[in-house]
């Protein structure tokens, strides 16, 4: 592929360089690069007996003074969320802080049961903090404004949970894995003994 990349690069190449010089100012790029507007100006620059190459080539706008506009081609930006599909901030609140404070009841037990140096769990602020002494620290928290738990682990980074009423737990949607059973495996493969926090 790379391969076939570079043969069109080099005869492209060539072909410009066969033609007469031709300067491209910003001024003569689209404003917006969709395929619809780069086709049009490509279009353009063959009826005016140009060369449609340096235009194609193009895969971005070209930085200007000039505010850019949207064309009637390029498609809208993100539409607004609909208020009626967000979860009331009052039951995310109400199911938020039931999953916190449930995990903060498991996790004082397990650490109770396991007795291992380092282990410490703190909650305030409403942001709960685990940690495993030099295995890492974890951190749960509610993110209020996206009706999200945010999760930073010492093995799998950062994840930002959101609810699922259909299975009544929190889920990563990049990865579909569930906040308290993620919590489970990681904490049981760090401490060596198996956690219950469901």
């Amino acid at each position: 592929m790379a391969s076939r990349k570079l043969l069109l690069t080099l005869t492209a190449g060539r072909r410009l360089r066969s033609r007469p010089q031709q300067l491209f100012w910003a001024a003569n790029l689209p404003e917006a690069t969709t395929p619809h507007s780069l086709a049009a100006a490509a279009a353009a620059a063959r009826q005016s007996g140009g060369s449609p190459a340096p235009i194609l080539f193009a895969s971005r706008t070209i930085s200007t003074t000039r505010p850019a506009t949207q064309s009637a081609g390029d498609a809208p930006g993100p539409s607004a969320v609909d208020p009626k599909l967000i979860m009331p901030e009052d039951q995310f609140h109400k199911i938020a802080d039931e999953t916190i404070h449930d995990l903060l009841e498991k996790l004082e037990e397990y650490g109770d049961s396991i007795l291992m140096d380092g282990f410490d769990i703190d909650y305030g602020n409403q942001v709960l903090t685990l940690r495993l002494g030099d295995l890492g620290t974890y951190v749960v928290n509610k993110q209020t404004p996206n009706r999200q738990i945010w999760l930073s682990s010492p093995v799998s980074g950062p994840s930002r949970f959101d609810w699922d009423a259909s299975t009544d737990s929190w889920i990563y949607k990049r990865t579909g894995a569930n906040l308290v059973q993620l919590l489970e495996k990681e904490i049981s493969e760090l401490c060596g003994t198996p956690a219950e926090l469901s």
